[in-house]
């Protein structure tokens, strides 16, 4: 696969490594913007992904560490599938996509990279698949990581009230 000038993703590259779970760490650092976490719950929050499928691509993920969806209590549960209603409206709000892929990985196995358990949602365009994954092997992603938190972050504040 060919790659493209991305300089946003040095940052996370050459950056220190936990070796641990950003699903736990990150959270309990109180480092919301850096770490790119636009809405916190009770139970879970919302961060975006630093290698977007698109852009806007969020991980809602419980703060406790679960590995499987059987684990999740029921207040897990509920805030999990309310923070994909509130991901869908603020995503709608701020980059008014045509449609959603929203799933759930559980396990390494499923390419998450993490064992903790985790929802994505990806907004999508008509058109946002084009000929340069087909033809280049190439996702072209057309906004800056933090313009996207900016935008997100002013349309789950709204959220809040």
């Amino acid at each position: 696969m060919k790659q493209l000038w991305a300089p946003w993703r040095a940052k996370f590259i050459l950056g220190p490594k936990s070796g641990g779970c950003i699903f736990c760490d990150e959270p309990k650092e109180n480092r919301d913007k850096e770490n790119f976490i636009v809405y916190r719950g009770s139970n879970a929050f919302i961060m975006l992904n630093i290698f977007p499928y698109n852009n806007g691509h969020l991980m809602i993920s419980p703060y406790r560490h679960v590995t499987n969806v059987e684990d999740l209590d029921a207040n897990e549960c509920t805030e999990l599938f309310d923070l994909v209603k509130k991901s869908v409206t603020a995503l709608k709000t701020s980059m008014k996509p045509s449609g959603f892929n929203i799933g759930i990985n559980v396990g390494r196995a499923s390419g998450a990279g993490f064992e903790h358990l985790h929802i994505q949602v990806v907004p999508r365009w008509i058109g946002d698949t084009n000929y340069m994954p087909v033809l280049a092997e190439v996702k072209v992603i057309s906004e800056h990581l933090e313009e996207t938190y900016e935008k997100l972050l002013k349309s789950f504040s709204a959220l809040r009230s």
